[in-house]
């Protein structure tokens, strides 16, 4: 009844199912033969009395083990099937891919039942449990749980309706046991058979727990069994108010259902009649009214079991509504092209069907895996902790260089500026401006034309400056006899770094790519290098000129220089040599943004060892130590011969 009442709100609704409407076949759900046959006959389209139509979901039967059997005919067939309750073995998405429910795993109940026992201290209990999927693994999951809590079974025992000494052995073990709490892990049906017998048995003195099952069934409590329930406690499933739901129940009359012989069942029981003549029973007029019988029936108060029925409806109702869906030619939530309701399938409405939809590369599904998001993406942003302290020590750099140029320049007649090459010194300032400037093309999201830029703007400006240390030594190893040659090798190492990035960015450039391969749920924008080898061209023709600078400094380091020239170069390319040799594993190494953060620390680092090393020793001098900033002191250290 609670099915009619859902699919009649459902068909009245004009936005949810616009144009369609949804239809139903009851089944006898007493006795495994008849769930079968219904599950055959949902397969095959055509029920016993030729009524045909597809069906495109199945509303389960309570009991697990039955409903077992049903999974692997529909699963097999990627027909959905939901459950208003069910047990853990039905989360095995791999065996039974099409299953579904409204309420959480019994799993959960057994976590709860042993909590419940460990909050009154009750470290002493024996369950009774009845044949079949429900009780049987409910009682073994128990007992797993209850050992990790440290509540102890004292013993566990079947009980069934078939065999006496089951049940002889269960009276005979609550009188003898020591435990006072017992669990009744039955199903309903058999509850009412276990209570019906235990009644007769002056059994007291035990403390009934139960499962959600029969622990809300109030016509269980009878008088004779007030000795035996009074105090029992349990899970129960949620209570809910359903508007018009009460009144639809307590309206039926056997003439809306004139073909249903449960109903002419139900309806003889209640008002103790008979549509049929009988000398011990009155005639069922069919007008009789439902609200003058108290029963389960008719207690619509609030519902249970019967709200998981209707959100069962309405998951289908749903489904079927996001599978119609249609935005400009496809379906907003499948991507995949729109789906008439001439064209709907079981495999369609799969509430996370075999046949999934497959996210795009740059698309992530999301919490409820039933769309697909654009996934985040990730680069060294100027606006992050990491991209503005990087840009704050550029900043610095430049600004230190520029301090150091007007130094210089103030001061560009004393001995120590003029003294090997005050051209080059100036030429070496402006390209570690350059050089500290280059850091900040790669922060921001990377475009065609930053890539290009990052990459040969650092290529050419680094070879710039050290083409001006290389110069600043060879002047050194000449003992300030000519500058033509470190102008020279300045112009011509240059031009040479000029041309392997002319030929980097004709043949294969720089690109921006998303990198999609590291992470999962996160795309990397980062710069591809295009060619490898142009790449590694620009860095080993970088590392060749420091390996040559640092050798020939290294040579003259001896050399009569008053303002230890050579000796602070050489310091300097251990430095530049240092950071750049650390830099290639870290590099490789590093992944997503952080592999440009390592790049820019390493542009950052080898152009402050540049500056400190070469620079601030002679900044002091000027600033600090004028008194040896004089052509007197730099007669009385430096040889005749070397002027």
């Amino acid at each position: 009844r609670t099915v009619i009442f859902t699919v009649e709100e459902i068909n009245r609704d004009t936005k949810l199912l616009h144009g369609v409407s949804l239809g139903y076949r009851l089944y006898n759900g007493c006795g495994s033969e008849n769930l079968i046959r219904a599950a055959v006959e949902a397969v095959n389209g055509e029920d016993s009395k030729g009524c045909s139509g597809q069906v495109q979901a199945v509303l389960g039967h309570s009991s697990s083990g039955v409903s077992e059997d049903i999974n692997l005919i529909l699963s097999s067939l990627s027909i959905p099937q939901v459950r208003r309750k069910d047990w853990e073995m039905t989360d095995n998405k791999k065996r039974y891919p099409t299953f579904f429910r409204t309420v959480p795993s019994d799993r959960f109940q057994v976590i709860g039942l042993v909590q419940l026992m460990k909050h009154f201290d009750w470290r002493w209990v024996g369950i009774i449990y009845s044949p079949g999927l429900y009780s049987e693994e409910g009682t073994s999951e128990f007992v797993k749980e209850a050992e990790k809590e440290g509540v102890c079974v004292e013993y566990r025992l079947p009980y069934s309706k078939i065999y006496e000494n089951y049940f002889n052995t269960i009276v005979q073990t609550l009188r003898e046991s020591s435990s006072k709490v017992v669990l009744l892990f039955l199903s309903l049906s058999y509850t009412k058979s276990f209570l019906s017998e235990i009644e007769n048995y002056n059994i007291t003195g035990k403390q009934w727990v139960g499962s959600e099952s029969w622990i809300t069934q109030a016509d269980l409590a009878s008088v004779e069994r007030k000795n035996i329930l009074q105090g029992a406690i349990g899970f129960a499933l949620p209570q809910a108010s359903i508007p018009g739901l009460g009144e639809f129940l307590l309206s039926l009359k056997p003439s809306d259902e004139p073909q249903s012989a449960i109903i002419k069942a139900i309806w003889e029981t209640f008002f103790d009649c008979s549509f049929s003549p009988s000398n011990t029973s009155t005639m069922c007029t069919g007008t009789e009214d439902l609200r003058t019988v108290s029963s389960d029936y008719t207690d619509v108060a609030y519902f249970r079991a019967e709200n998981n029925v209707y959100k069962a409806v309405y998951l289908v109702a749903y489904a079927l509504h996001a599978l119609l869906q249609c935005q400009n030619g496809s379906n907003p939530t499948t991507g995949k092209p729109c789906v008439t309701k001439d064209d709907v399938q079981p495999k369609l409405v799969s509430s996370d069907s075999p046949e999934c939809l497959f996210c795009l590369p740059e698309f992530w599904p999301n919490e409820k895996k039933d769309q697909c998001l654009p996934k985040p993406t990730e680069y060294l942003s100027y606006k992050e902790i990491m991209g503005a302290l990087l840009t704050g020590f550029g900043c610095v750099g430049v600004f230190l260089s520029l301090l150091t140029s007007i130094i210089f320049l103030t001061h560009k007649d004393t001995p120590i500026v003029r003294a090997n090459n005050s051209e080059l010194s100036f030429l070496l300032l402006f390209s570690l401006k350059l050089c500290f400037l280059c850091s900040l093309t790669f922060i921001g999201r990377p475009s065609e034309w930053s890539c290009m830029l990052r990459h040969t703007a650092f290529g050419i400006t680094f070879v710039l400056c050290i083409s001006c240390v290389l110069g600043k030594t060879i002047v050194v190893l000449m003992a300030f006899r000519a500058t033509l040659p470190g102008q020279l090798s300045v112009l011509t190492f240059t031009l040479i770094q000029v041309v392997i990035c002319i030929l980097w960015l004709t043949i294969n450039p720089p690109f921006p790519k998303m990198n999609m391969m590291y992470y999962k749920d996160k795309i990397i924008l980062e710069c591809a290098l295009g060619s490898a080898v142009g790449f590694w061209a620009v860095l080993g023709y970088i590392g060749l000129l420091a390996l040559l600078c640092f050798i020939l400094a290294f040579l003259a380091r001896k050399l009569p220089d008053s303002f230890n020239e050579a000796k602070l170069i050489t310091f300097s390319m251990l430095i530049f040599c240092a950071v750049w040799i650390a830099f290639i594993p870290a590099y490789v190494s590093s992944p997503g943004k952080f592999t440009v953060a390592v790049e820019i620390f390493a542009i950052l680092a080898s152009s402050f060892g540049l500056l400190v090393c070469i620079f601030v020793p002679k900044c002091y001098i000027i600033i600090f130590r004028p008194d040896q900033n004089s052509k007197k002191h730099l007669m009385g250290k430096i040889p005749p011969r070397t002027l």
